[in-house]
């Protein structure tokens, strides 16, 4: 796969909840090694678009489709069956903003659950990868702790690598810092910044516009379930085309 060929490709995503409308027909592609991050208020549709791309909600309409071997291509118009939803997931890998750990599992069960029970791989070669993962973010030391002995910032860094561990076409990351306490934001910024340098394709949610504006390729402005701007990071957080994006990024920045 080529450095510029697109991994995902998603058109006109509607999503509403009883009256509620809540996507009016997002369209997004991201390429291969490409940082996408989203901003915009709350109640704007970020997160609804990441749990659209992984299957977590289903969009009332509009179209999925990403690249590799098979190809997989996805109508949200017509009934989804188990095993394209299944597909769907398989692809990406959603980490939370409240990290979502067993707890009830330790952190090298919670990081070995899905490889073994979903992908049916071999336990000894997850327990391996989830080992050397844990080593690269710090965590080797409590592959047998369980979530309430860590602190916010390794639980999430737990969450990270349990994505990683799927081996995802695409890591979609929902609002990480927004549940730490501050010091412990940059922890898990970090980790986040160097996938990035690895090359790894991310779509992130996020409000940290510093974050955004350091690693993310492109930068998305959403508001009202619709995409008001989009453009290089650079471009759109330091001289927003449209008043709407100009407003939220000079609330922000002030707010900091």
């Amino acid at each position: 796969m080529s450095p510029t060929e697109s991994v995902l490709s998603a058109r006109n995503l509607v999503k509403s909840f009883g009256s509620n409308t809540v996507l009016r027909g997002i369209d997004l592609d991201v390429r291969t090694g490409q940082v996408v991050a989203l901003i915009g208020p709350s109640g704007s549709g970020k997160t609804t678009v990441l749990r659209s791309l992984n299957g977590l909600e289903i969009p009332d309409g509009g179209t999925v489709a990403f690249a590799g071997t098979p190809a997989l291509a996805i109508d949200f118009a017509t009934p989804i069956s188990r095993k394209d939803l299944a597909s769907l997931r398989d692809r990406s890998a959603m980490v939370f903003q409240h990290y979502n750990l067993f707890p009830h599992m330790t952190v090298l069960k919670n990081i070995i659950e899905g490889p073994v029970q979903v992908q049916k791989r071999p336990r000894a070669e997850a327990v391996a990868d989830a080992e050397r993962l844990l080593e690269r973010v710090g965590l080797a030391d409590k592959r047998d702790a369980y979530p309430f002995e860590l602190s916010g910032g390794q639980q999430q860094r737990v969450g990270i690598v349990r994505a990683l561990a799927l081996k995802p076409q695409l890591l979609l990351f929902d609002e990480p810092t927004s549940a730490l306490d501050p010091e412990l934001v940059g922890e898990v910024l970090g980790v986040i910044k160097e996938l990035a340098e690895e090359g790894w394709t991310m779509v992130i949610v996020t409000h940290e516009l510093a974050f955004a504006r350091s690693v993310a390729d492109e930068v998305i402005f959403m508001d009202g379930g619709v995409v008001v701007e989009r453009g290089p990071a650079a471009e759109v957080l330091r001289a927003p085309r449209q008043e709407r994006t100009r407003q939220f990024v000079q609330r922000l920045n002030h707010d900091v």
